[in-house]
């Protein structure tokens, strides 16, 4: 039985705030440049569990709308919704991102981190995004780039190819030749990606010897083995991630 890819991200995960290679920190701080007004709307398209979604709207009382493809993130944000900001206006949605049909220059503040294949890239999400973004409104994407040439091996043993991601620079101008504004960026660091990764082989283990009987835990274990196996041989000195804020 082939193991469902979102039920092995919610395992995974599991024991994650953040699903992605970022601290809280640098979260808090690109939701304080947001200075979303009174009044205003946010989206955040692959809003996962929904922490930078709720962080937002506590921060702002904002209305907000979230839009995820798996179930588990859904019910996890929705959870959440209801335990912090349980008046708020907050419409969580469970689709492909891409899909969404919401009225275009109506957001504020939109968002996608880290789930650029939805719209195959880099270019394509910030191109998508800004569709949604009123003028002067934000864009607020978080996303890969290349530290170093990729080596051969690293791209067969994680699916990827080498024109997937640029470098920090490549994705900073991508914003600019769509005429989007670069006004803002925070680079994780070893230490959060780190975090972000080993925290996956804790989850994993620690959901295997909670659940010997799970026709999926074997193939659960191996999967995790194999992406520690390849951070550790190639990821970690490869492969960067960033917050990219910019103003249509």
């Amino acid at each position: 039985m082939r193991l469902e890819r979102f039920r092995f991200y919610h395992i995974s995960l599991g024991e994650h705030l953040i699903c992605n290679p970022t601290s809280i920190e640098k979260l808090n701080r690109m939701i304080e440049l947001l200075r979303i007004p009174e009044g205003g709307r946010l989206l955040d398209i692959a809003c996962g569990k929904g922490e930078f979604l709720v962080r937002a709207v506590e921060r702002y009382g904002c209305a907000a709308v979230g839009v995820d493809m798996s179930q588990y993130a859904i019910a996890d944000a929705r959870e959440k919704v209801a335990a912090r900001v349980p008046d708020a206006d907050v419409e969580l949605i469970e689709a492909d991102g891409s899909a969404y049909d919401g009225p275009y220059a109506s957001f504020d503040s939109v968002s996608c981190l880290g789930a650029s294949w939805i719209w195959q890239g880099h270019a394509g999400t910030l191109r998508a995004l800004a569709r949604w973004a009123r003028p002067g409104g934000y864009v607020l994407v978080g996303e890969p780039f290349w530290k170093r040439e990729p080596d051969p091996e690293y791209l067969e043993a994680a699916n990827l190819k080498a024109d997937d991601f640029g470098t920090h620079r490549d994705n900073v101008e991508a914003g600019i030749r769509l005429g989007l504004t670069p006004v803002y960026t925070a680079v994780s660091t070893d230490d959060e990606w780190d975090h972000y990764e080993t925290l996956q082989w804790y989850a994993a283990e620690r959901w295997a010897r909670k659940h010997p009987d799970d026709p999926d835990r074997d193939e659960v274990l191996r999967r995790a083995a194999r992406e520690r196996e390849s951070y550790l041989r190639w990821g970690r000195d490869t492969l960067g991630w960033a917050l990219y804020l910019f103003r249509k």
